[in-house]
């Protein structure tokens, strides 16, 4: 469900997929090509929320930013595992957040990084690019390689895939 709020409505591209289980309300801005599963949550009442191109918000995750302090920012090519919740952070390109994550007010996430599923990132923690943070709380655990960066774009390259055939399904 799309629906404004204060006279702010979703803005979503004809070439994105939004489930229709989905939850989508008030100041949410979202990039070509991403994509929100279902039963996600993307709350732009409190403050904006802005999705960069080809990312995915997968199953029963959560977006929502702090009032007055913190919105959400998720750049392109970003995978946002199922459950995980987004809080007031920003979220850098090529980055997958795992199942279950968990990145607090204030994160900074690092370009091409991956926050390991189960992980809670602490309020205002600066994960530096290209790198593994894994626990709770999350600490690094190591530099990532070509490898790993192939990893998180294939993730992303799979839901593109999904987007393209639940448009297709959807339209026929």
């Amino acid at each position: 469900m799309i629906r404004s709020y204060q006279g702010r409505l979703p803005q979503v591209p004809a070439s994105c997929y939004i489930d229709p289980s989905a939850q989508l309300l008030g100041d949410v801005i979202l990039g070509e090509r991403s994509s929100v599963w279902m039963n996600a949550v993307l709350r732009g009442d409190v403050n904006s929320i802005r999705v960069g191109s080809c990312s995915n918000v997968q199953d029963c995750a959560v977006l929502h930013g702090q009032r007055h302090l913190y919105p959400v920012v998720v750049g392109d090519w970003v995978t946002i595992g199922h459950n995980a919740t987004v809080h007031g952070c920003v979220v850098e390109e090529m980055v997958l957040i795992g199942m279950g994550a968990r990145v607090l007010n204030g994160c900074r996430i690092g370009e091409g990084s991956i926050i390991a599923a189960g992980s809670v990132v602490p309020e205002q923690t600066a994960v530096p690019p290209r790198t593994l943070w894994a626990g709770v709380p999350a600490k690094l655990r190591r530099e990532l390689g070509e490898k790993d960066r192939d990893l998180i774009r294939e993730y992303a390259q799979n839901y593109l895939d999904y987007v393209d055939i639940f448009l297709q399904e959807t339209a026929g």
